[in-house]
């Protein structure tokens, strides 16, 4: 399996592969591929890991050696000298000004990636943002060669309200509404931590699930069956290989020819596609059913729409073509480690 277990305190022992340790020595990406995992972790070793997926009632997280600190303009990536920037930053004069200046600024053996609040930001902003997680990298370093025995938690990754607000608070928002008093105040200390051009007001509102209807959100997140308005229906199901989402007609007939029934269905589908991906944190490879189309323009026109509905996702995404039996596929990186939480 090349792979091994690591003992991180938990009632379960983790999971590691031996492609996601980084090995000591320097070696090149295909050595490591080749490399065994009894030469990269060696029974009763210590080993700095950070947990990469949380573990489930089947089996225990899944921890790497390939660290990364998110930030709020940059993720901090030691021990690499990998940098780059977010796709979704389109203007090529903004990506070489924030990739020349983010590599001029790292320290030797650290990478990062560029993310897409960056900007038009200010390069004091963002190297205030480089130095605030060398800090906190070199916090972590100093805690593990104090530490006399493992396993021991060195950092604690941020709460499920911060990754939030960091992840959000660029985008000029108005108003953060918050269920208690106890929420309002580490909002606002996580704010009074930032600098902030917009500053949000912050309001209590005790029935915020009713206030929005998220409690209907909720529970159609759980549903196996979703409807479109049209009558059709997509059903999600989630496997530890993949996601399959298939598209289904359902009650709707349509009033023309058959191509534009099964267009309309196709195209409502996958704004629900999009949506749902967002809301259920979905992840790894995913492959959409769609219901069969004759014209290879419809298929196209559905695959650009599908990447234009995933531009208002904030996690990576990456749609690729139409296979020979139908299939579209993609691939999400989740955005939070247990979307229970939230």
């Amino acid at each position: 399996m090349q792979a091994a277990f690591v003992d991180i305190g938990q009632k379960k022992n983790t999971f590691i592969h031996a492609q996601d340790i980084l090995p000591k020595t320097d070696i090149t990406k295909q050595e490591r591929k080749v490399a065994n995992i009894k030469e990269l972790a060696k029974v009763g070793m210590p080993i700095l890991v950070q947990v990469k997926r949380d573990s489930t009632n089947k089996k225990g997280a899944r921890v790497s050696t390939h660290i990364s600190l998110p930030g709020r303009y940059l993720v901090l990536m030691p021990n690499t000298d990998f940098v780059t920037i977010s796709q979704k930053i389109e203007d090529e004069k903004e990506r070489q000004r924030l990739l020349d200046f983010v590599k001029a600024n790292l320290p030797a053996n650290m990478g990062a990636i560029i993310r897409t609040a960056a900007v038009s930001k200010d390069e004091n902003v963002i190297k205030k943002d480089m130095q605030d997680l060398i800090k906190k990298w070199e916090y972590i370093e100093k805690r593990a060669k104090e530490s006399s025995a493992a396993p021991v938690l060195l950092c604690e990754s941020d709460s499920v309200t911060k990754k939030i607000v960091l992840d959000l608070i660029d985008q000029k928002i108005d108003i953060i509404w918050v269920k208690d008093e106890e929420s309002l105040k580490e909002v606002q200390s996580i704010l009074d931590q930032m600098e902030i051009e917009h500053v949000p007001e912050i309001k209590i509102e005790e029935n915020l699930l009713e206030k929005y209807g998220l409690e209907k959100q909720l529970e159609k997140m759980k549903q196996r069956k979703i409807w479109l308005k049209c009558g059709g229906f997509i059903t999600i199901d989630k496997t530890e290989a993949l996601t399959a989402i298939d598209v289904n007609s359902g009650k709707y007939i349509g009033k023309e020819n058959l191509e534009k029934t099964v267009f309309t269905v196709n195209k409502e589908a996958t704004e629900e596609i999009a949506k749902q991906l967002r809301l259920r944190d979905l992840e790894g490879i995913i492959m959409i059913d769609y219901i069969d189309m004759k014209k290879e323009e419809n298929k196209e026109r559905i695959r650009q729409l599908l990447k234009e509905k995933l531009k208002d996702d904030r996690s990576k995404t990456q749609v690729l073509e139409f296979t020979k039996l139908n299939l579209l596929e993609m691939t999400r990186k989740h955005m939070y480690s247990n979307l229970e939480e939230i």
